[in-house]
C-alpha cells in the first residue's frame, strides 16, 4: 500500500459543501500541512463554510476561477503546491439541462486548465479528481452488485456527461504525461453547510417553514446517502493511502427511496407525511437508481461511521440553528428551480485581458492602482457642458475593471454594459438605459490561457473581436456617441523599414505587417474597418504593465514567473500612467488611431534587472532564443517599437517607458535599498 505525505495542498471549490468539510478536517488534523483554498464563490459556495479554519496559520483563501490558467500556474508555483484535491464543479443536475455550456466550461475546461498547469510545472505528486457516481448511469433495479471502479461509464444527463469527460482528461494526462492522478466517484452526500438546491437540506428548510415537501414523480427513485464527515474522512484516507492511477468509489450499500427520505424528515418535525408530501412532475431523465460497490475503499481502512438516523438528526439541528446561513434561498426551494441560481445564458461575454481572471478583488490579489495620476484637462470651462457619464464594456477584464476604479476616484458617473457586443439589440438597450456621453470598449478575447487559444477557436475570436467591436461602433455612431476602443499594438513586427534597435517606430498610419497569430489578424482587420467610423478613438495597447505586481495579467508578473524569457526591446503600456490619459482623451473627444504606449522601448532583461534591483536582489532568470521559444508556443509573438510622438504631443508630460516603470511600478513597490 502506497503512502503520501503532502506539504502544500491546493483544494479547489473548498467554499462549497463537501470540499469545505474536507478542508476543515485536514487543517484541523494536520497543522503541518499548508492548505490553499481556491474558490470563485459561486452561488452554492459560502466563505462561512470555512469559518472553523479561517484563524488557522496553515490556511489560505484565494478568490479565483480554476479556468484562469495564469492564476492556477501562479498559485502552483508561488505556493509550492505538491498536491491538488479538485472539487470545484457545477453539480446541480436540473441546471445542467438548461445551461449545459456552463457545466462544460466549469467541469471540463476548468479541469483541463488544472491538468495542464500540473504538466507544465512538473511539481505535483498527487492530483485527486472528484467525480460522481452518476458517471456510471442508471443501475438496474434488480442488481445485487453495485458498479465497481472498472464498470462502463454511461452518463445520462449533461452534468454527469461533463464529469465523465473530465475523468477522461484526467486519465489521459495520467497515461500520456505520467501525472500522479487518482479519481473518486461518490454517492449522494448530506450534512451541515449544503446549499438547499439538494434534496435533504431542501426538505429540511421547507419543513422548518411548514411547507409541503415536493417529490419528483412517484418518489420511488433510490439513492444512497453518506454523511459529510464520513466522506471527509474517506478523502483523508485516499489522500494518504490511495494508489496512483486508481479510481475509488465512496459509497454505501444502504439505499433509500426519495419518498422514505421525505417521510423521515416529516417525522423529525412531527409532520404528517400524508398531508406534507406533494408529488410534482418528474424531472427529465431522473435515473431510478445509483448503486456502488465500495469494497475497494474499505480495503484502505475506511468505513461508514454515521448512521442515517444520527446524520439526519445532526443535519436538522444544524439547519434549525442556522436558518439564514444561505440568505434568501426561496428560489432554490421551488419544486423545479432550474436556472434560477445559474449565471448568464448559454455563453457569457469574454472580456479583454482574460475574463476568467476572477481574483481581481481578492485579498491575495488586490487591485492596487493608488499611483494613477490624472492628467490636466484642456477643457477648463466645463460649466456649459453636461457632466460626463461613461458606459464601459469589459467589466471583468483587467482594463475594464481599472477604468471603473478610475471613474470612482475621479467622481465620474459610469455604468458597465450588460449587453453582449454581438447582440445589437442589447447594446441599444444599454445606451437607452444608461444615456452615456461616451462609450469605452475594453471587451474582446485575448485567448484562454493565451493567444494560442485563438488559433483553434477562430470563429469565436472573429465573433468577439471583429463582429462585436464593429456592432458597438455602429450602434454608437447611430446614437452620436464617441467610442474609445482599446486595441492592440501587436499587429506590427520589426522589418527592414523599422529595424530592431533603430529607434524608428511604427506610426499610426502604417499598415500592419504582423500576421503570425490569428488574434493579431482579427485586431488588424477590425482596426482597418473602424477607420470608416469617425466616432471611434482607437488606442493601441502593448504588453500592459501596472503597479499591481501580484496581478497575473501584468507583463512583469508573467515574465518574472517564467523560467526562461526572450530578450527583445519592445514598446509597452504602463497602465497607471496611461489609463487616466484615456479618460482625458474621451473628455477631449479625440478620435482616430493612437499608439497608446509610453515613448521608447525596454527589453525583457532590462525589466527583470529593475525587478532584481527594486524587488529581489537574489532574483535570477535565463534567456532563450526566438527559435527556442517557438517550440513551446503555437503562434508566433509580435515584437516591435511604436512611435508614440502623436500621443506625446497631446500629452507632453508622458514619461519614457523606463522612467514610467520606475515612477509608477518599481518605486511604489520597492523592497530593497536600491536607488536609481
Amino acid at each position: 500500500m502506497s503512502s503520501h505525505n503532502p506539504k502544500n495542498i491546493l483544494i479547489t471549490g473548498a467554499a462549497g459543501f463537501i470540499a469545505s468539510h474536507v478542508a476543515n478536517r485536514l487543517i484541523r488534523n494536520y497543522p503541518d500541512y499548508k492548505i490553499v483554498v481556491l474558490d470563485k464563490l459561486d452561488y452554492c459556495s459560502n466563505l462561512k463554510n470555512l469559518r472553523p479554519s479561517q484563524s488557522s496559520p496553515n490556511f489560505k483563501f484565494v478568490k479565483g476561477d480554476i479556468a484562469s490558467a495564469d492564476l492556477v500556474n501562479y498559485l502552483l508555483i508561488t505556493e509550492s503546491i505538491d498536491t491538488i484535491m479538485h472539487f470545484a464543479a457545477q453539480t446541480h443536475v436540473d441546471n445542467s439541462f438548461g445551461n449545459s455550456f456552463e457545466f462544460t466550461k466549469n467541469n471540463i475546461y476548468g479541469t483541463h486548465v488544472l491538468l495542464e498547469a500540473c504538466k507544465v510545472t512538473g511539481q505535483i505528486r498527487r492530483f485527486i479528481h472528484v467525480s460522481t457516481d452518476e458517471v456510471y448511469g442508471e443501475t438496474d433495479e434488480d442488481a445485487v452488485v453495485g458498479n465497481h471502479e472498472a464498470s462502463q461509464l454511461l452518463p445520462t444527463n449533461p452534468y454527469s456527461a461533463t464529469k465523465a469527460g473530465a475523468e477522461m482528461l484526467v486519465m489521459a494526462y495520467g497515461r500520456s504525461y505520467g501525472l500522479p492522478v487518482i479519481t473518486t466517484r461518490g454517492n449522494n452526500v448530506y450534512g451541515p453547510n449544503q446549499f438547499p438546491e439538494k434534496l435533504i437540506p431542501k426538505f429540511i428548510l421547507l419543513a422548518m417553514r411548514g411547507k409541503p415537501l415536493p417529490i419528483h414523480g412517484d418518489g420511488s427513485n433510490v439513492r444512497s446517502y453518506l454523511y459529510c464527515e464520513d466522506v471527509a474522512e474517506a478523502f483523508e484516507v485516499i489522500l494518504h493511502k490511495g494508489e496512483v492511477g486508481h479510481v475509488y468509489n465512496i459509497g454505501t450499500k444502504k439505499e433509500r427511496r426519495v419518498i422514505d427520505v421525505a417521510t423521515d424528515v416529516c417525522k423529525l418535525f412531527s409532520m404528517d407525511p400524508e398531508s406534507s408530501i406533494k408529488f410534482v412532475e418528474n424531472r427529465p431523465f431522473n435515473d431510478q437508481r445509483y448503486f456502488l460497490d465500495d469494497e475497494k475503499l474499505k480495503i484502505l481502512g475506511w468505513s461508514e461511521r454515521t448512521t442515517w438516523e444520527e446524520g439526519l438528526r445532526k443535519t436538522m439541528e444544524w439547519y434549525t440553528s442556522n436558518p439564514d446561513w444561505w440568505g434568501d434561498v426561496s428560489g432554490a426551494l421551488l419544486p423545479h428551480p432550474r436556472m434560477l441560481m445559474m449565471p448568464g445564458g448559454i455563453e457569457r461575454h469574454v472580456e479583454e485581458e482574460e475574463a476568467d481572471n476572477e481574483n481581481a478583488a481578492s485579498p491575495e490579489f488586490p487591485n492596487t492602482q493608488s499611483h494613477m495620476v490624472v492628467p490636466p484637462s484642456k477643457n477648463t470651462n466645463t460649466s456649459q457642458k453636461p457632466s460626463n457619464k461613461f458606459l464601459i464594456y469589459g467589466r471583468t477584464g483587467w482594463i475594464g475593471g481599472l477604468l471603473g476604479q478610475l471613474c470612482e476616484k475621479q467622481g465620474i458617473s459610469f455604468e458597465y454594459g450588460k449587453g453582449r457586443l454581438e447582440n445589437r439589440t442589447s447594446l441599444i438597450a444599454d445606451i437607452l438605459n444608461v444615456k452615456p456621453t461616451h462609450v469605452f470598449n475594453a471587451a474582446g478575447v485575448t485567448g484562454r490561457p493565451n493567444v494560442d487559444w485563438c488559433e483553434s477557436h477562430k470563429t469565436e475570436t472573429i465573433r468577439a473581436n471583429v463582429a462585436g467591436t464593429l456592432t458597438l461602433a455602429d450602434v454608437c455612431k447611430e446614437h452620436g456617441l464617441l467610442m474609445i476602443n482599446f486595441a492592440t499594438g501587436c499587429i506590427f513586427e520589426y522589418d527592414a523599414a523599422h529595424p530592431l534597435g533603430s529607434g524608428i517606430g511604427f506610426k499610426e498610419e502604417d499598415t500592419p505587417n504582423f500576421t503570425g497569430s490569428f488574434y493579431s489578424k482579427t485586431k488588424a482587420m477590425v482596426e482597418e474597418l473602424l477607420k470608416e467610423y469617425d466616432n471611434v478613438c482607437t488606442l493601441r495597447v502593448r504588453m500592459p504593465i501596472s503597479s499591481d505586481l501580484n496581478n497575473p495579467r501584468n507583463f512583469i508578473t508573467k515574465i518574472s514567473r517564467y523560467s526562461k524569457v526572450v530578450d527583445i526591446p519592445n514598446s509597452m503600456t504602463v497602465l497607471d500612467e496611461l489609463l487616466p490619459i484615456s479618460i482625458e482623451m474621451a473628455k477631449r473627444n479625440l478620435r482616430g488611431i493612437w499608439n497608446f504606449t509610453n515613448p521608447g522601448v525596454v527589453s525583457h532583461n532590462e525589466i527583470l534587472e529593475m525587478y532584481k534591483n527594486y524587488m529581489d536582489p537574489n532574483f535570477k532568470w535565463s534567456n532563450f532564443t526566438l527559435e527556442e521559444q517557438a517550440k513551446v508556443i503555437v503562434a508566433p509573438r509580435s515584437n516591435n517599437e511604436m512611435d508614440a510622438s502623436k500621443l506625446n504631443n497631446e500629452f507632453p508630460e508622458l514619461l519614457h517607458i523606463k522612467d514610467s516603470l520606475v515612477k509608477y511600478v518599481f518605486e511604489p513597490n520597492k523592497k530593497t535599498n536600491y536607488s536609481a
